[in-house]
């Protein structure tokens, strides 16, 4: 366990300094000696799209790779108002009084049209915004897949050679957020509101076959029985549903983030979850296919930003949108003499 004094919230307009004020080799060691400064300036590195700069995120990720993937990795979702962040703030409290070390990796809506964020989840977690073994990373999601920023892979194995056991990933719960989380993460939770019949119907299916257990928050005063009723209903829809994995059976709970109750049987859930897997192999197998899809999603990006950066083949992509534009050519042929353009 790396000291105290190293862990705490980074607050999104603090200054840690460039991040290339300090060389790879000095950043691992800062990092493995769990100093959240340059953690900070690590992950600064990792979300800048600089070649220079992505030169060596690259370097400092592959020395650290051998400190990684000892946490436990949790990605919790829901839509906006169901209390993810109550949530996440909470169950991350008791784990830190359990003695773990936590680090939350909050992906914020960006706005289309400007491209800022919110980057208000330190405010509303305000437990973990002032823990010494607790760090919050607002994330600015920009215009990736779902809502989830490029760098959040990165970020993720930078606090796990930092030193943090568990690390959460709360999504936007908007869009695709939910499947490219669940792609990077080991225990993937629902978070729902207590309501069934129409509301049961319209959760997207697909949501829940990829969630390995699912929570109905709020369950508290008047709307108690509601969240218990709800429970059932996912319990018996869960039954029905195809299943991600063969060792385990998602399950739905009703909790109350607010008065915790209930968020010690998540954590049991997954501590048994992990368990389970890891003594079928599935664990195991599971993360190493993440790691490829991982690599085939950075080739993507890697891809795409090389045809960006150069400025013959925007020009070619303009006059190409024209013609699409203009019916003279249809975008499969289009879309063809691009990728061959970009090939030579």
């Amino acid at each position: 366990m790396i000291s105290s004094f190293c862990f705490g919230t980074m607050h999104a307009n603090q200054n840690y300094g460039p991040a290339t004020t300090l060389s790879a080799e000095d950043l691992t060691t800062q990092i493995l000696e769990g100093r959240r400064a340059a953690l900070a300036r690590a992950i600064t590195l990792v979300e800048s799209t600089k070649p220079d700069h992505r030169a060596k995120a690259n370097a400092l990720l592959d020395s650290l790779y051998h400190a990684t993937g000892k946490s436990v990795r949790i990605g919790v979702t829901g839509l906006p108002g169901v209390g993810k962040s109550s949530f996440v703030d909470q169950f991350g409290a008791n784990l830190l009084e359990e003695g773990h070390s936590v680090a939350v990796l909050a992906i914020d809506p960006s706005s289309q049209r400007t491209g800022g964020s919110i980057l208000g989840d330190k405010t509303r977690m305000q437990r973990l915004a002032v823990h010494m073994n607790a760090f919050v990373r607002p994330s600015p999601s920009g215009k990736t897949l779902g809502g989830v920023a490029r760098a959040t892979r990165e970020t993720m194995l930078l606090c796990e050679a930092a030193g943090f056991d568990v690390v959460i990933v709360e999504t936007v719960g908007v869009g695709q957020s939910e499947s490219a989380v669940a792609g990077m993460v080991d225990f993937f939770l629902a978070l729902l509101l207590p309501g069934a019949g129409d509301e049961l119907q319209g959760i997207k299916k697909g949501l829940i076959e990829m969630a390995d257990m699912i929570a109905i928050n709020k369950a508290d005063s008047d709307l108690e029985r509601q969240a218990s009723r709800t429970a059932a209903d996912y319990n018996a829809a869960l039954h029905i549903l195809s299943r991600g994995s063969e060792n385990w059976t998602p399950r739905s709970v009703a909790i109350s983030a607010r008065e915790n109750k209930g968020l010690a049987e998540i954590w049991a859930a997954v501590q048994q979850h992990k368990t389970i897997l890891q003594k079928s192999g599935e664990f195991d197998a599971k993360r190493r296919q993440q790691a490829i899809t991982w690599m085939h999603d950075l080739i993507e990006q890697q891809l795409r930003q090389r045809v960006l950066g150069n400025p013959e083949m925007l020009r070619t992509i303009a006059s190409a949108e024209n013609d699409v534009r203009n019916g003279t050519i249809a975008p499969g042929a289009a879309a063809d003499q691009i990728i061959a353009l970009a090939a030579t």
